[in-house]
């Protein structure tokens, strides 16, 4: 992402700010693993759609129609000793010339400037609750100014959620945006492929979780969206399935859902094939089944639908085909008021996706659910599960589960699949395991 988007939306945050407002953006912290060693950082993700900065210990300031600049960043300075250990540091030269920033501070100087930033400022747009020790120290400083009124200094008179406003830009991705997405569905694609060609019985589920992960490593993606779910048999039953410890039988599907992130912006791609390359009559008909209702799904995935539109399509092919299969009895229409589905299918058919895997966005406005516009990018991802014991179902099903999940952009005449590269007919599966 080039220096002239992350300006772009600093600006329209605060032509939406407008004068006499201050926003404060901290990133994330790092947090330790075990002993003296720490978890792989990665910045917070509303600090880095506006600054794109992608250091730990810093804090992105935004006033409107400063004089000095309305851009501030404050981090960690240039220290040649510190980096020889950790590694190099932009410092206030480096966030200045790389990174855009109209001014730069110390980390360590915080409590002394901006305070003072805060003192001219009428509004505060800040994400209570996300930075607990930013969350002290602003309410002490604001308490300290307010305590000096009689030396005519009134400070901020409200906070309000910048998370409201900066979310909803969120919502709608750029071209730049959707360029980057569009490329961690493809590595992520690739990274399946990969995992198909290479699953057989005895392999191991984290066996499956290696390839995905080596093979995105290798184009360049060496960050996961979210923690790899592959699940054999009765785990790919369990929703979110992270222990991926078991052995990949004969006769079983394998349910993996994985995706790589570029540039901080996730796919979210799931895939289910027979650990033998071949489907069972019982797997291939309720495969079939999910396959539809996720094809009918996308299909209401347009501009002037509302999100809660791709859900209901899946949810009625579900319904009938769990009727024709003898899985589910009665009306189509009983059967869905009563939500007798959700036995076999439990949750929402797809959520919205960007920086984060389940990303920021209303999903209703006022009550309605919220209408779907070109910029948008969402998953759709209809399933079943039917675990091994199941009262009342025959035993052909039991120990079945199926996910098929695309990441779809919703374009100005319709939809685009990013992650259409991924095979998910029984044909395609078929085929490419059997090469």
């Amino acid at each position: 992402m080039n220096q002239t988007e992350f300006s772009r939306r600093r600006k329209q945050l605060m032509r939406m700010m407008g004068s006499g407002s201050i926003a404060i953006l901290p990133t994330s912290q790092t947090c330790r693993r075990n002993g003296d060693v720490d978890h792989v950082f990665h910045p917070d993700s509303n600090f880095y759609y506006l600054s794109g900065f992608p250091e730990a210990h810093a804090i992105a300031v935004l006033i409107p129609e400063r004089k000095h600049g309305e851009y501030i960043l404050f981090c960690e300075e240039k220290d040649e000793q510190k980096e020889l250990w950790e590694g190099r540091r932009a410092g206030q030269q480096g966030a200045i010339e790389q990174y855009g920033a109209d001014d730069s501070f110390p980390i360590d100087d915080v409590d002394d400037i901006l305070p003072r930033m805060l003192e001219q400022a009428e509004r505060v747009f800040y994400v209570m609750g996300a930075h607990p020790h930013l969350d002290s120290k602003l309410s002490q400083w604001i308490n300290r100014i307010r305590s000096q009124s009689r030396n005519g200094k009134q400070g901020p008179l409200e906070i309000i959620a910048l998370d409201h406003y900066l979310h909803d830009l969120r919502l709608y991705k750029s071209r730049s945006e959707i360029k980057f997405m569009r490329q961690a569905a493809r590595i992520s694609c690739a990274a399946h492929v990969q995992a198909m060609r290479l699953c057989k019985p005895g392999l191991y589920e984290y066996q499956l979780q290696a390839a995905f992960t080596h093979a995105c490593s290798m184009q360049g993606a060496r960050q996961q969206a979210y923690p790899t779910i592959a699940g054999g048999g009765e785990n790919g039953c369990i929703l979110h399935y992270t222990d991926n410890n078991d052995v990949l039988n004969e006769g079983d599907l394998v349910l993996m859902d994985a995706g790589c992130e570029v540039d901080c912006y996730a796919s979210d791609i799931t895939r289910c094939w027979p650990v033998n390359g071949r489907f069972s009559e019982p797997q291939r008909q309720l495969y079939e089944l999910v396959l539809q209702a996720q094809l009918a799904a996308i299909e209401q995935v347009k501009p002037g639908n509302h999100w809660n539109d791709p859900h209901e399509a899946a949810v009625k092919v579900l319904t009938r085909g769990l009727i024709k299969l003898g899985l589910l009895k009665g009306t189509p229409a009983r059967l869905i008021k009563s939500e007798a589905y959700k036995k076999f299918y439990m949750h929402r058919t797809g959520h919205w996706l960007g920086m984060d895997v389940h990303d920021v966005g209303d999903y209703q406005i006022d009550g309605a659910w919220r209408v779907l516009e070109a910029g948008m990018v969402l998953t759709v991802e209809p399933g079943l599960y039917i675990p091994r014991p199941c009262k009342g179902v025959a035993r052909k099903w039991q120990g079945i589960g199926i996910r098929i999940e695309d990441d779809v952009l919703v374009t100005k005449t319709g939809h685009d699949v990013l992650s259409s590269a991924a095979p998910k007919t029984v044909d395609e599966i078929e085929a490419l395991m059997a090469r």
